[in-house]
């Protein structure tokens, strides 16, 4: 029997597995960038995201054969019919493929920034994202609220990072207010989404980890005549503490927790 792999070596082949994962996402998604802007303009929205989860699907899957990188999710019978507003936990880049794959048609708030990038950013305007300058305060609130109540109207979910920026494990901010604003004026639910991601594809660095992150999908949070300041504070009040039994969870998923579990005789 081959003996496991330690140390410098292992290191280094974790260092080479994510390098070989990181090259392919830059091809495939320069590839498939050029594809959809070709196509997408001539199609109608919904067959643009079914590209769009076709693109983070096979993403994920290299990320598993290359970095022994796989996923599990929880409670996707407590997604609710209809359009509505997910708050995802945002600790790594993981969870932008994840969401796409996980939720049902959808648009994403996101940093206006993004679409200066040359043809990632042209293919986000085609997938209606609302594009948001953080800087700007109540104009940025204002807008998703807007944009984000005609995408609900549309039938589309709404995916938003409550806390505006990817934060180390074990860490959080207050959460932004535009998401439970708009779930409020809408009508619609909130879903709160934890996962320990971070512990496997930090939010800084090259090196992904083998393991499995766990998706929780939590219950949904009324939003309707309530205040969004209690609806954050209820949403971030289950997700933290959600993320923190997971992270606890994340060593026992890694390849070396399972190999120290006890074998059932």
């Amino acid at each position: 029997m081959r003996a496991p792999i330690k140390g410098a070596g292992l290191r280094r082949m974790r260092l080479i597995s994510s390098l070989a994962f990181t090259a392919f996402l830059f091809a495939w998604t320069l590839l498939c960038g050029i594809a959809f802007l070709a196509w997408a303009p001539f199609v109608p929205f919904t067959r643009r995201f079914r590209f769009a989860r076709y693109w983070a699907h096979v993403l994920l899957g290299t990320l598993k054969r290359f970095c022994g990188l796989d996923y599990v999710v929880e409670g996707r019978e407590r997604l609710p019919p209809g359009a509505h507003v997910a708050l995802w936990k945002h600790s790594s880049s993981w969870e932008t493929l994840a969401m796409n794959v996980i939720f049902p048609r959808q648009v994403w708030v996101l940093k206006r920034e993004l679409q200066w990038i040359p043809i990632v950013g042209w293919g986000i305007k085609l997938l209606h994202a609302i594009a948001i300058d953080r800087s700007s305060g109540r104009v940025a609130v204002g807008q998703v609220v807007e944009q984000g109540t005609q995408r609900l109207a549309e039938g589309d979910w709404v995916m938003i990072f409550p806390e505006g920026t990817r934060m180390a494990v074990g860490e959080t901010r207050k959460y932004g207010v535009s998401g439970a604003l708009l779930a409020a004026s809408a009508g619609a639910l909130v879903v709160p989404v934890a996962h320990n991601a971070g512990c496997f594809w930090p939010r800084r660095g090259l090196i992904k980890k083998p393991g499995r992150v766990r998706v929780v999908i939590g219950p949904p949070i009324q939003a309707a005549g309530r205040e969004p300041r209690d609806i954050n504070e209820e949403a971030q009040r289950w997700i933290e503490s959600e993320v923190s039994r997971l992270v606890a969870l994340a060593q026992i998923d890694s390849p070396l927790g399972r190999a120290a579990r006890p074998r059932a005789d």
